[in-house]
């Protein structure tokens, strides 16, 4: 899209047809400026051009992308930033094909926004229009809410359906599918279907059953050895005040994952990170919110047999998933840990459980530093090529108060989880569940949209970086400064650590190694900041060069291959 579009005066005159006729392109934009949304993510087509001019009219920013993918990323970092919807938008065919991963990812991270997609006119269905495909079949396995418009008088009625779908139960995506007709077409304003903001969309926030809150109030004041698990869910129902109240008022070890990681800042007696085997191993009562039994539990067969075990989410379908669980709630996180502190608030003295529970916080925390102690060489290792885990650690120590921290990759991520600590909720990113590379330049450029004045820290390996590494170009283009770091040893080394488990040394580099690329240089080649760091004592000035730079920046620091993440040894698909 041309600078001069994209930066229209919001005064300037519509250029909506005259008189009380309106396009399907102007009533998709006040379905969106009625949802909250303020800017779209894209990659140009002609089926989707009016949604363009409609958006230019309602004051909606088009941030135009080098790859659809990462338009559908970039709306679910909008979504999962701002709590309010995100919105892609995409031509026909291969512009919808190429959404479909990120559409998949914000599926299984419980992320809400709105994927539109365009479809060649009606009158040429089935005739082999243009880039035509089933978009619809295609998309509703992966998506909350699927569907064609069949008419410009439905289509704002039709947004707001699927802005509707994607907040019911769990968040997640939905997609609507216009034909270019429909799009282009006008009506009478008058015959048009469109919900006003506020009045189309009703609040699904559930406290949960009052007599199992009562129950777990009753868990959490008798258990000696409790453990919590706040998840993503804790950040999505923007529940962090509540969580961190109930583990404080009933002295309670708390462990983070996904989106709930920053909820209790480093430091807090109650955060707790490098324990939590030994405390579901040891703990009596054990309380997951907001996540499922998936893979990174272990599917619950890490969770001693032994514990009573409490399950809270948003999705019925997800409680008591691959484990039994002695008791389920299905509810918005933070009003059922707020409703559950106010039930256990006259019974913690009566219970003496939070009392009883100094000798175990203090075993978990013995835990906690053995473990540090154990790792504590080779987070300040001087070796070259640089041990991931010092540079992980340098970041750690680089972030502020305000940094938003975002892990795009597979080992190197996964170093990252073990050390890097957020110090405010909301500040943590990773793919999600579904173990998606390629969405850290998306993610960047959606947080600074978002947050402009929060500064964006991003650790990518160097394959990761290199699925959508071309939406660099966009962060120059829009003035998107991030600090980011590429974790290079030319290699998929969590694949390459598998093969090596399976196949042998002989094959372990069999399909999984990377040139060695310069990435300082790719970002100075698109106009921004970048450097190489080899030796460990300059990462730090490195990273703070970037940060005064005021551009979009790559360090590339070069990382030894032959060393792997504890999860990527531990994973089961390699034994």
């Amino acid at each position: 899209m041309p600078d001069d579009a994209r930066n229209l005066d919001p005064d300037r005159a519509r250029t909506a047809p005259p008189g009380d006729l309106v396009s399907g392109g102007h009533l998709v934009a006040e379905a969106l400026k009625a949802e909250g949304v303020d800017v779209v993510y894209t990659l140009c087509g002609g089926h989707i051009i009016d949604i363009y001019d409609g958006c230019a009219d309602e004051g909606i920013d088009v941030v135009d992308v080098r790859h659809e993918q990462a338009a559908a990323h970039a709306a679910d970092a909008h979504a999962r930033i701002t709590g309010r919807p995100g919105c892609a938008v995409v031509t026909a065919g291969p512009g919808t094909t190429d959404a479909v991963t990120g559409v998949a990812n914000a599926l299984r991270a419980e992320s809400p926004m709105l994927l539109i997609g365009g479809q060649g006119a009606r009158g040429q269905h089935k005739m082999g229009s243009l880039q035509d495909l089933p978009h619809v079949e295609m998309m509703t396995p992966i998506t909350k809410f699927a569907a064609t418009v069949p008419d410009t008088t439905r289509v704002a009625d039709m947004v707001s359906m699927a802005f509707r779908e994607s907040f019911h139960g769990a968040p997640g995506p939905s997609f609507l599918e216009i034909p270019r007709d429909v799009l282009d077409a006008t009506v009478p304003r008058g015959t048009a279907r469109i919900p006003r903001a506020g009045h189309y969309r009703a609040s699904t926030r559930s406290a949960g059953d009052p007599e199992a809150v009562e129950k777990l109030a009753d868990l959490l004041v008798r258990s000696e050895r409790p453990a919590v698990l706040l998840g993503s869910q804790v950040w999505t129902t923007r529940g962090t005040d509540a969580a961190v109240d109930l583990v404080r008022a009933l002295n309670l070890p708390a462990y983070m994952n996904g989106a709930g990681r920053g909820t209790l800042p480093p430091g807090d007696p109650h955060h707790f990170q490098l324990s939590r085997r030994h405390a579901f191993a040891r703990a009596d009562l054990i309380v997951i919110v907001g996540t499922p039994f998936d893979f990174r539990m272990g599917y619950g067969k890490r969770l001693s047999p032994a514990a009573t075990v409490v399950q809270i989410d948003l999705d019925y379908r997800t409680v008591g998933r691959n484990r039994d669980v002695d008791l389920g709630i299905v509810g918005d996180a933070g009003l059922v840990l707020a409703a559950a502190a106010q039930a256990a608030s006259g019974r913690v003295d009566a219970g003496g459980g939070a009392g009883r529970r100094k000798e175990w916080l203090e075993e978990l925390r013995a835990a906690e530093e053995a473990a540090v102690t154990k790792r504590l060489p080779l987070l300040r290792s001087d070796a070259a090529p640089i041990h991931p885990y010092r540079l992980v650690s340098e970041i750690n120590e680089f972030l502020t108060e305000d940094s938003l921290f975002i892990g795009d990759g597979g080992d190197i991520v996964t170093f990252s989880g073990q050390v890097v600590q957020p110090k405010a909720p909301g500040h943590w990113m990773d793919p999600g569940p579904l173990g998606t590379l390629g969405v850290g330049v998306p993610f960047v450029m959606a947080a600074k949209k978002a947050r402009p004045r929060t500064e964006v820290v991003a650790l990518f390996g160097d394959g990761a970086f290199s699925l959508t590494g071309w939406d660099f170009e966009t962060l120059v283009r829009f003035g998107l400064p991030f600090v980011g770091i590429v974790g290079n040893n030319s290699s998929m080394n969590q694949i390459r650590y598998g093969q090596r488990a399976k196949y042998g040394a002989a094959r372990e580099r069999l399909g999984n190694t990377l040139g060695d690329v310069p990435y300082d240089a790719f970002a100075r080649m698109l106009g921004g900041h970048g450097e190489e760091v080899r030796d460990p004592a300059q990462i730090r000035p490195a990273l703070e060069r970037a940060r005064q730079s005021g551009k979009p920046s790559l360090v590339n620091v070069w990382i030894d291959p032959d060393v792997y993440a504890p999860g990527t040894v531990n994973q089961t698909m390699y034994k």
